[in-house]
């Protein structure tokens, strides 16, 4: 199972997110879930720093995957919309299928 937690500060503003987990819904490389929870969080981290010029501390282990954790040290309005569309999709896709993702969102740091 993916689990997804949402940590946000006093303001409400989405200040870390850590994916962990895989989902299992599907052979390596034909897991769709998989496919949708990675996309979600790759464009995610590759838009704050592309697009919104913020550059996230990020966290993962590379060698065996199922982890990865994104702190956001800076924040602008493009990236408060990016992080939105990546809550968003990712609690899209665990009310899609409840069996294989989690998301907790709003821990307060």
């Amino acid at each position: 199972m993916i689990k997804v937690d949402i940590s946000r500060n006093a303001k409400r503003q989405p200040v870390r997110f850590v994916m962990t987990g895989h989902a299992g819904a599907g052979d390596y490389g034909e897991d769709i879930v998989c496919a949708a929870a990675s996309v979600l969080a790759i464009i995610t981290v590759n838009a704050l720093d592309e697009i919104a010029g913020v550059h996230p501390t990020i966290s993962s282990d590379d060698d065996n995957g199922g982890f990865l954790e994104v702190v956001i040290n800076d924040r602008n309005q493009a990236a408060e919309t990016i992080l939105a569309t990546f809550i968003l999709g990712m609690t899209q896709v665990a009310q899609k299928y409840t069996q294989f993702v989690t998301i907790s969102d709003g821990h307060i740091n």
